[in-house]
């Protein structure tokens, strides 16, 4: 039987908690950045649409088709943004018992991180494909975002960061292959907060059921279906 987040967290030893939720919460602040954008990408046009609008709305005789569309672009973006700023909630406070098929799960840690690791010189390539199954959709997040987040703050610039999949009978092994020396330097930056360590990356694991293995440049997890 499959436990929840709170009973596999009771029967970790006291150390092991508090190990995982130090880590998750230097998880958090490490992906606020990436959140901030997630956020606002939707409501930045809102404002140069309005002022289009505005304009149109002033002129002697107002285009009244040309406002309607912009309205209607409008009410899309904002639809948008309060989708993102749900998203962003179930980041800070997940549901527990929430699933999601393994592509979607990656793709969306992959696409929140995809834009700052290529500023910092970390191309990521999913290349898991479409492979049926679910899993829990906090643990997917927390664990591929942690991973990629400690690989790239131990490795110096460029380096590919390749994501492959293998399906197994109990659940689904995620392979992230690190490629020192491939793309673009990028931009130096400051972190937010401090780097994810290894142990970060095992409290986790350890918090959320994931088996962990690490071989070189190859970090590999193996998350049960759900």
């Amino acid at each position: 039987m499959m436990l929840d987040t709170a009973e596999r967290e009771e029967s970790l030893a006291p150390n092991t908690q508090t190990a995982a939720e130090a880590a998750r919460y230097a998880l958090l602040r490490r992906l606020a950045p990436s959140m901030r954008h997630h956020l606002v990408v939707n409501l930045q046009p809102i404002g140069m649409i309005y002022e289009v609008m505005d304009r149109r709305l002033k002129a002697p005789q107002p285009d009244l088709a040309s406002v309607h569309e912009s309205a209607h672009k409008i009410n899309g973006f904002a639809r948008a943004a309060l989708n993102s700023c749900l998203d962003v909630v179930s980041w800070l406070a997940p549901e527990e018992g929430t699933t999601v098929a393994v592509a979607d799960g990656v793709r969306e840690c992959a696409s929140l991180l995809a834009t700052s690791f290529s500023f910092r010189g970390f191309p990521l390539r999913n290349e898991i494909g479409s492979p049926a199954g679910t899993v829990r959709r906090a643990a997917l997040r927390n664990l591929l975002t942690a991973a990629l987040i400690h690989c790239t703050d131990h490795q110096e610039p460029p380096a590919e960061l390749v994501l492959t999949a293998e399906t197994q009978s109990r659940g689904i092994r995620i392979d992230l292959t690190l490629k020192p020396g491939s793309g673009d330097a990028g931009f130096a930056s400051e972190r937010d907060y401090r780097g994810l360590e290894w142990a970060d990356v095992e409290a986790l694991a350890a918090a959320e059921g994931v088996e962990l293995h690490r071989d070189g440049h190859r970090l590999s997890l193996m998350f049960p279906w759900a």
